[in-house]
């Protein structure tokens, strides 16, 4: 709760103007190319401090787009051939840019719609003499907007933003997640008439519910003022658990491991003291990338999380690209039904040089931490097999390079219900099984968990899904390995009782879960 600031875009109008030199044009659009690196430049060093390294890269994505050859000689083409002034020819060339991608099926790709816009808007304010915004010295506020770019975002400071609301925006794009990794709690996708709105009026934003109210009444306001206590209550009790162990009233350990997407991340896993880290969601690497992560690209990535957390569990889930996560650079085929097509292992063991890549480097960064190697949608047996014997050929080559490496704890993500059913002799196969419930849940019930339509038949508490999470455990208890859930049941504190009675031997959640899953445990 707390004031509004309305964002609006600068009503800056571009204007289609008839030049008689071109050449100076091209001119004044390559000094406004170079003066935006600049700023660029400056926005990376900032995020790096703020949200770290890889949630930063956008910013150098930026830079590399404005040098791409396309996109520059477009703008030059159109200032010669059609003798237009720079600032026209920059607008209009975000605008086609954009809409190209706005018109892509893949929804990453839509999201980069909004990147493109921010760089050509940028290079029009440097055109037109205005320069780079300055969100720095705002007063605490609520921040809402039609839409918010990223480099908006990582120029506000983020002590004084209660929270932003934005009319347009993805859940996919870079400034929702670079929102998530600076920990602004913010609403995407909200109606809202811009015009009619205020900055200094006050409004409520919550979070929970997903709605913004302006102008709350005194009731409204008073309710939100007790909420807001009562959390900030409930925080400084859970800060209470950090350095405490998870155990059961009878005894037992239950990890509690930490969900990140890349080595940004790992500022929220240490401040909400995890134990480890149950799910790195490697594919990250390959969606902020332009091309094939390389093997050093990605050893780099890995040493680093290893070395972070300084001998404490790290578990890497290989190569989880396709259904909802696709990139142009790998030439995927459109699919009718992509949840239940070329996804995941699928590909890692239809392209074996790509999955080797992967696999040196990670075998390369278990020398630096405790480093598990996880296998996503797994079916059958062979699958397990055929990846064991691509991982001994990858070791075999290392060896014979000199290149060290440790013998890495191998597990596998059960997800499908193929899996469920075989998990005995799965389990004779690996060190642990990891539960992927969100995947599990949607083909037990054969629902589209990206369908809203179907959101009232989507029940990630059915006892079917309650089953089978038990016949897993089960079976790798039998066997003599662990099981843990690594999908968004594990953060569901409804079901925490549940689980420690099936005997789950750990839970990965989001950073921010880690300490409420905790008080769970402590009085399951």
């Amino acid at each position: 709760m707390g004031p509004v600031a309305v964002l609006k875009k600068n009503d800056y109008q571009v204007k289609r103007a008839r030049i008689e030199d071109p050449e100076a044009e091209v001119k004044r659009v390559k000094e406004a190319v170079e003066v935006s690196k600049k700023q660029l430049g400056r926005l990376y060093d900032k995020a790096v401090r703020e949200v770290g390294e890889a949630s930063a890269a956008i910013f150098e994505v930026h830079q590399m787009m404005l040098e791409d050859e396309d996109y520059l000689e477009s703008m030059e083409n159109m200032i010669r051939i059609e003798l237009v002034n720079a600032e026209y020819a920059a607008a209009a060339t975000g605008d086609n840019f954009a809409e190209m991608f706005a018109s892509m099926d893949d929804e990453y790709m839509r999201g980069r719609a909004a990147d493109v816009k921010d760089i050509s808007e940028r290079l029009v304010r440097n055109l037109s003499g205005e320069g780079d915004n300055d969100l720095s010295s705002m007063e605490p506020s609520i921040i809402v907007a039609d839409d918010l770019s990223p480099s908006e975002t990582v120029q506000m400071d983020k002590e004084k933003i209660l929270a932003f609301v934005t009319v347009h925006g993805s859940t996919n794009s870079h400034t929702a997640i670079l929102a998530r990794m600076m920990n602004i709690p913010a609403l995407i996708g909200v109606p809202m008439d811009l015009n009619s709105l205020k900055t200094g009026m006050m409004a409520v934003v919550d979070g929970f519910s997903g709605q913004v109210i302006f102008e709350p009444e005194e009731d409204v306001q008073k309710e939100t003022e007790k909420r807001m206590q009562e959390e900030a209550e409930k925080q400084k009790l859970l800060e209470e658990l950090k350095g405490k162990e998870n155990i059961t009233p009878d005894g037992r350990k239950i990890n509690i491991y930490a969900n990140i997407g890349s080595v940004g991340d790992l500022g929220y896993v240490m401040e909400n003291d995890a134990g480890g880290i149950g799910l790195f969601r490697s594919e990250f690497l390959y969606l902020q990338s332009d091309h094939f992560p390389t093997e050093d690209e990605q050893f780099q990535s890995y040493k680093t999380v290893a070395e972070v957390m300084a001998g404490k569990k790290v578990i890497i889930r290989t190569l989880d690209i396709g259904a909802d996560k696709q990139i142009d650079y790998f030439g995927l085929e459109h699919e009718d039904n992509p949840a239940l097509g070329y996804r995941a292992v699928r590909i890692c063991l239809d392209q074996p040089d790509i999955f080797k890549t992967q696999l040196r480097a990670l075998f390369r960064a278990s020398m630096f931490g405790n480093i598990s190697i996880m296998i996503p949608m797994i079916a059958s047996v062979w699958e397990v097999r055929k990846v064991k014997e691509i991982m001994e050929e990858v070791k075999a080559e290392l060896t014979s390079e000199s290149i060290p490496f440790k013998n890495v704890e191998f597990g596998i993500m059960i997800e499908t219900p193929a899996a469920v059913m075989i998990a005995d002799e799965l389990a004779k196969e690996v060190n642990f099984f990891s539960i992927g419930t969100n995947d599990l849940t949607q083909y037990t019930l054969a629902i589209d968990r990206q369908n809203a339509k179907l959101d009232q038949f989507y029940d990630s508490h059915h006892p079917a899904v309650l089953k089978m999470i038990q016949m897993v455990i089960d079976s790798a208890h039998k066997a003599g390995i662990w099981a843990g859930i690594c999908g968004e049941l594990g953060a569901d504190l409804t079901l925490t009782e549940t689980f420690v009675k099936m005997g789950i031997d750990e839970l990965s959640v989001s950073p921010a879960m880690v300490l409420p899953v905790r008080d769970k445990i402590l009085n399951a």
